[in-house]
């Protein structure tokens, strides 16, 4: 451990050295490097998280730039993981970076997710949302889901147990389609996901955990709205 690095962890109370241990050991799998993933990844790897999977099929395109912070002019025509490892491995050499060039599916889903201790949805689309969720729940694995449109952002954690994304939406409720998004808000929701998974592995503070927290932008009101597991959803059976 770089004891220099870590420092102001260190300081803070209930986490010190035995906190960032636990976050030298832990393996986080984040599903899309694009705007969300980008914030998460940077600083779950400035944090200090042992290994880190990324998996996302698409190549660095102009267009991204304008909210995927992890990527550059250089990295354009660049598979996104590809870019992404390579700007972590500026940051922070201690962590591990696993990488996967190719849409996370029905077919591979499970076989890289059992690796992980836990998953962050970084998706932009809800067909691999609503996969996540099922894998996770599934699994057994924590996940923290995070999405973004336009002005508007939400976040939720959902633990073995406690309420997800079924519980919240049916898969014909939300068609996916491309919409504008505000560049920066992003990155206050892909910061919320990191602290999610930092408290999950330091035990700090309260996780979003049967609750969703949303963002209206314009007017910079977060709500924070009670969720319930639904007596149909796969995530309350034992």
């Amino acid at each position: 451990m770089e004891e220099n690095r870590y420092e102001r962890h260190f300081l803070l109370d209930g986490f010190g050295r035995d906190g960032q241990e636990k976050l030298l050991n832990a393996k986080v799998l984040i599903v899309g490097v694009g705007g969300l993933g980008s914030p998460v990844a940077m600083y779950l790897a400035s944090a200090g998280i042992g290994r880190l999977g990324l998996i996302d099929a698409d190549v660095v395109d102009v267009t991204n730039l304008q909210r995927q912070i992890i990527h550059s002019e250089s990295s354009v025509g660049v598979e996104k993981v590809v870019s992404a490892k390579q700007r972590i491995a500026d940051l922070n050499s201690e962590t591990e970076v696993v990488t996967y060039d190719f849409f996370y599916d029905e077919k591979n889903a499970e076989s890289i997710t059992k690796d992980y201790d836990f998953v962050v949805d970084c998706a932009d689309n809800n067909r691999t949302k609503f996969l996540i969720n099922d894998v996770c729940v599934k699994l057994r694995k924590p996940f923290c889901h995070g999405s973004i449109t336009e002005f508007s952002g939400r976040v939720f954690t959902h633990l073995p147990s406690t309420a997800c994304y079924r519980c919240l939406f049916d898969e014909d409720d939300e068609p996916s389609k491309k919409r504008g998004v505000l560049g920066a808000s992003v990155g206050i929701i892909g910061s919320i996901q990191a602290t999610e998974v930092i408290k999950y592995f330091t035990g700090i503070g309260d996780l979003l955990t049967d609750s969703l927290l949303t963002l209206d932008v314009k007017t910079m009101n977060f709500s924070r709205f009670r969720m319930k597991v639904s007596a149909k959803c796969r995530c309350n059976e034992t």
